[in-house]
């Protein structure tokens, strides 16, 4: 928690070269070594080659068994993959999406028994009429020759609808068990964003539900909130994957300062807006002014200035071996694609790569080890990244 770490707060970092990223926004310490500006670790070589595109603001990326991919596009489309990079034409089957500012078609994932059930998640910016958008995620049966979705059905609707087409969260992830969680954001307004502090909404909260969009007994808030909740006091988590334990580790934007990598845990607040390391974009204080209080958990990590993180992804290959275990973090904000050693659950060092790039949107790691990263871009596209 903040508050049994606030003795640690004004500790001074070990004079240890971090990655350059320029002075911080907020004067705030860490609580503890290594939270930020972990040493830079020893850059690995390695290649980006172009393998499709171009595409209109891929968000999401998923692998299937056969070396195909799904990919998103932001306007609503959803696309096969060949495993030479050939496009396939828009599947058919999904929903009307909204696709004003943040919105549109977002994350895509596919069910661990994919080559059984042939079942496909997504999430997406779904319109509610009269202006409002609430973030859903969906599931649906992709035919064998793969151009169309049957059985389409929502599994999560956010409530309430929004007035703000911004701050979606987004990513899904199917757990095995028959379980998947939804990420959401808080439509970043304020003073409505102080809904994510609020158990009786799904505005900045992690959901975990059965695939079939069931809440569940052991959910921590079916007495008094929303039986879907599982964390609360999230900003915008536009990354989820599950580690070698099964756990759920999420990467959130933060504001002018504040992007966090967080460990879930069943029934804990992460804070927002009552406490951040980082600034309102005008400078002034996020709510109490203080990056920790009681009751609070602690970021594992958080960036300042940020990297604004997208989907994330646990290496587990032989290509690289150096990087078993460590977290892949695609990035928006200027970073291409950063890797983070992670050891007993902390960072031990931080990497940056392929920043010429741009605009990273999600990673993916296949099975021969190598990766597939996605650039959001009105001229988007998928690369292969290996050993260079």
């Amino acid at each position: 928690m903040r508050a049994a770490l606030s003795a640690l707060a004004l500790l001074p970092l070990p004079a240890l070269a971090a990655v350059e990223q320029g002075s911080p926004n907020a004067p705030f310490q860490p609580a503890f070594e290594n939270q930020t500006r972990a040493p830079e670790l020893p850059a690995t070589a390695v290649r980006a080659t172009p393998f499709a595109g171009p595409l209109e603001n891929p968000w999401g990326i998923a692998a299937l068994p056969d070396g195909t991919f799904l990919v998103t596009e932001k306007p609503g489309r959803l696309r096969l993959v060949m495993a030479d990079g050939t496009l396939s034409e828009p599947i058919g089957g999904l929903p009307e999406v909204d696709p004003r500012e943040q919105g549109g078609l977002l994350d895509v994932a596919v069910s661990p028994e994919f080559q059984q059930d042939r079942t496909v998640f997504w999430t997406y910016a779904k319109p509610m009429g009269q202006g409002l958008v609430a973030t859903a995620a969906a599931r649906g049966t992709l035919s064998e020759d793969g151009t169309q979705l049957t059985e389409v059905r929502d599994i999560f609707v956010q409530t309430p609808a929004s007035e703000s087409p911004m701050h979606y969260g987004s990513r899904v992830v199917p757990a095995g068990d028959g379980l998947v969680y939804v990420t959401t954001g808080e439509h970043s307004q304020a003073p409505e964003r102080e809904r994510a502090q609020d158990v009786g909404t799904t505005w900045g909260k992690v959901v975990r539900l059965t695939v079939n969009g069931e809440a569940l007994s052991d959910n921590p808030f079916v007495e008094g909130g929303r039986p879907e909740t599982w964390t609360l006091g999230h900003r915008n988590v536009q990354g989820a994957a599950l580690d070698d334990q099964g756990r759920l580790w999420v990467s959130e934007m933060g504001p002018l300062g504040g992007d966090e990598l967080n460990l879930i845990e069943r029934g804990a607040n992460y804070g927002w807006p009552v406490v951040s390391y980082g600034l309102n974009y005008d400078g002034s204080a996020v709510g109490s002014g203080e990056p920790r209080a009681e009751g609070f958990v602690e970021p594992v990590y958080y960036w300042d200035p940020v990297i604004a993180p997208g989907g994330i992804d646990f290496y587990a290959g032989d290509l690289f071996p150096e990087w078993r275990g460590d977290l892949l973090i695609a990035a928006l904000r200027g970073s291409g694609l950063v890797r983070l050693d992670i050891q007993d659950d902390r960072v031990a060092g931080e990497e940056r790569m392929l920043q010429e790039l741009g605009r990273v949107r999600d990673v993916e790691e296949l099975g021969d080890g190598s990766l597939v990263v996605i650039t959001d871009d009105p001229q988007g596209g998928i690369y292969r990244v290996t050993s260079g």
